[in-house]
């Protein structure tokens, strides 16, 4: 029988260093577009298949990487998941979704799965990082969304200050002052970020904050549900709110119709994140659009610059967000002075 091709074989062939080979192949993205197609086109001219239990016995590596969520049944996940698939398979990577369920316990074993090679990398999307483990006790980690204010790892992000003060102003222009808040889990950063927008916006109006007027939830759509329970059985008048996520903003809308109200009749709500509940809502919700895609998209690339030692553990890019005015908002009926 003839020898297998392998990889010095492809090498010989396209012109090109052996280890370009292994780049063109495990990190197509890291490789100019002219050597990438003359690499391949060797490959598939001499039927090149690596052999990929070797590979991983040499570098000790899985190709897997970890997108653990906050809530793997949160819509939101799911086109930031199509994203980080996107550039993984083109890189030759698999992704493995974990769901942390807020839960410090169960995002320590999945930093143990890549502690204990069951997987290259981890992308978090949860603000519930265990206390106990310091930065070098930390394997290859990227976080995306989150902000964890006390550890150096490289962090996309957005700002979730401003595009609440955006979502809260948007309210303020169409005449609303008495607006509610119904935030995420605090004190999680990405929950405290948003609740100051609101804050901001209000006081940037002229207007007092009433505490009364902010109702701690956790993202879900029974969250929503009780905030606005909790808010009648406060008194304090409201015309308008929002909600730190569209979920909880569904729920808002639900409970508001139990208690009689129209919406945007009566009360005017505004979402966050743009997922499927807020275009399928009745009315449509008015939303803050995160580019949930795009955003899975930059943090593999991080990620696969991060297992090449390539990315620094400080960096932190800003992507933007956009508000979307739908039909959950108009003018109060009576506005408040």
């Amino acid at each position: 029988m003839a020898n297998p091709v392998n990889i010095r074989d492809v090498a010989a062939k396209a012109g090109v260093s052996v280890a370009t080979v292994s780049r063109t192949l495990k990190n197509p993205d890291l490789v100019r577009p002219e050597t990438r197609e003359a690499v391949m086109a060797c490959v598939n001219a001499l039927g090149f298949v690596p052999n990929a239990q070797a590979r991983h016995f040499r570098r000790q590596a899985t190709d897997t990487v970890i997108l653990l969520v906050r809530d793997i049944s949160n819509p939101f996940y799911l086109d930031v998941f199509k994203g980080v698939e996107d550039v993984a398979s083109s890189a030759g990577y698999k992704v493995l979704m974990g769901d942390a369920r807020s839960d410090p316990a169960r995002v320590h074993h999945y930093i143990d799965m890549v502690r204990e090679r069951h997987a290259d990398g981890l992308i978090l999307m949860t603000g519930a990082m265990p206390v106990e483990l310091d930065d070098a006790a930390l394997p290859p980690m990227v976080v995306a969304l989150e902000y964890l204010p006390t550890r150096r790892l490289p962090t996309i992000r957005i700002d979730n200050e401003g595009a609440a003060a955006q979502a809260t102003a948007h309210l303020l222009d169409l005449g609303h002052r008495a607006i509610a808040h119904i935030s995420g889990p605090v004190p999680e950063v990405m929950s405290v970020g948003r609740a100051a927008g609101w804050r901001g916006a209000l006081m940037a109006a002229g207007l007092d904050v009433d505490d009364r007027l902010e109702v701690w939830g956790d993202f879900s759509l029974a969250a929503g549900e009780a905030a606005v329970d909790e808010l009648f059985a406060r008194g304090v008048p409201f015309t308008a709110i929002f909600a730190a996520n569209d979920e909880m903003a569904v729920g808002a809308i639900n409970r508001l119709r139990a208690h009689g109200l129209d919406v945007p009749g009566d009360v005017s709500i505004v979402g966050f994140d743009d997922t499927i509940f807020a275009v399928a809502s009745n009315p449509p919700l008015t939303t803050i659009r995160q580019p949930q895609r795009q955003i899975g998209v930059e943090v593999m690339r991080m990620m696969i610059a991060r297992l090449a030692n390539r990315l620094e553990p400080d960096v932190s890019v800003v992507v933007p967000t956009e508000l979307v005015i739908r039909a959950s908002t108009r003018r109060p009926t009576v506005p408040l002075p």
